[in-house]
């Protein structure tokens, strides 16, 4: 932390001796031009290196001022008091530069003057002459610190709103998640139940052992809104492993994804919860079951994620009809996560079938 501010004030008084500097090579070259123009020919060297110097005491002062503009600011409505304390600081260091300037004429003689010149004479001169000079100097860096400070609070500002809105995103991902996850358990438990009223109780022991295995690894996840695809492929399976326990070789799952693509990140639960929209609305639906096809192929950018099934084709209204829990949720997690770079629409499949097909931009974990 010593070292961060030290690092701080050490560019803070780069940028403030570089503003400064600059100003005073503009004034001692302008000074030195129109002498020349005016036919005088003093000691140059000698003369820019006065005008160069002179505004040391504006160098060393700007900290101050910048100080008293941020705890006194000048805005509308600004009391008496403030607007005192501003007109206090400027005559100071107007009074602190001339005397410094005064010095240096009377030690130095830099205009090359046949009289030497004399401290109150110089000091009187000299100011009356700089303090529209000065107070346009003082000015600039009241509106200087004025404009950089709401710049660094607007950044702040930004800041705060995208982290704000990122934990926003977590949160809601957080509830959809805890959403999907009772619907879940519940279609799973009644397929439990399912078996151990038909007797199949190795089967249902089966299932619970696999539902254990799958809650277990989803809690491992649960602070991921997206994993690999890899993984997710993996997650798939072991809920497949599930389903096929109820419904055997009724229950046919195909996964087709390229190896170059398993490292491509993806919304977590994402394959799952069109799965089992497919084996609920699809396969369970007939008495030999079917085929689940998942496939993802990357095209211009983007990763294009399908699910399809063969199993009953879409009602005539199934465009104005409301979607399941996990097609909406998803919807929604894809909305929160990619915005317009993700899509996710569920046609009908040629020349049969049901097919969803999620599309988002593609990025490597």
């Amino acid at each position: 932390m010593t070292a961060t501010h030290t690092g701080l004030r050490s560019t803070r008084w780069s940028w403030i001796t570089a503003i400064w500097l600059a100003g005073g090579l503009f004034d001692a070259s302008q000074t030195l031009l129109t002498m020349q123009a005016e036919g005088r020919h003093p000691p140059w060297l000698l003369l820019f290196g006065f005008e160069l110097v002179s505004w040391l005491p504006w160098v060393l002062a700007t900290p101050i001022v910048i100080l008293l503009a941020r705890r006194y600011p000048i805005a509308r409505g600004a009391s008496v008091r403030t607007v005192a304390i501003h007109i206090a600081a400027f005559a100071a260091v107007s009074a602190v530069t001339e005397t410094w300037s005064a010095t240096l004429q009377v030690l130095l003689n830099p205009w090359g003057n046949k009289h030497w010149p004399t401290f109150a004479h110089t000091w009187t001169t000299t100011l009356i002459f700089q303090v529209v000079l000065f107070l346009i100097a003082y000015a600039l860096i009241l509106t200087v610190t004025y404009v950089v400070d709401a710049r660094e609070s607007m950044a702040r500002q930004m800041t705060e709103t995208a982290r704000l809105n990122e934990e926003l995103s977590k949160a809601q991902l957080a509830a959809l998640r805890r959403q999907m996850e009772p619907h879940f358990m519940y279609n799973t438990l009644n397929s439990i139940a399912g078996l151990v009223r038909d007797g199949r109780k190795d089967a249902a022991v089966r299932m619970i052992v696999g539902l254990s295995e799958f809650l277990r690894r989803s809690s491992e996840d649960s602070h991921r809104p997206q994993v690999t695809l890899q993984e997710e492929v993996e997650y798939l399976q072991r809920y497949v492993d599930i389903q096929k326990v109820r419904f055997g070789e009724r229950l046919q799952v195909s996964v087709d994804v390229p190896a170059e693509l398993l490292r491509a990140k993806v919304p977590n639960l994402l394959l799952q919860p069109l799965v089992e929209n497919a084996i609920k609305h699809g396969i369970s639906k007939r008495v030999a079951g079917g085929n689940v096809r998942v496939a993802v192929a990357c095209h211009d950018g983007s990763l294009r994620l399908s699910v399809y099934n063969d199993g009953p084709c879409l009602p005539t209204d199934w465009e104005t009809s409301q979607t399941g829990v996990g097609i909406g949720n998803l919807r929604t997690r894809l909305q929160i996560l990619h915005g317009s770079e993700s899509e996710l629409q569920l046609r009908r499949a040629d020349p049969g079938g049901v097919e969803v097909l999620v599309t988002l931009p593609f990025r490597e974990a």
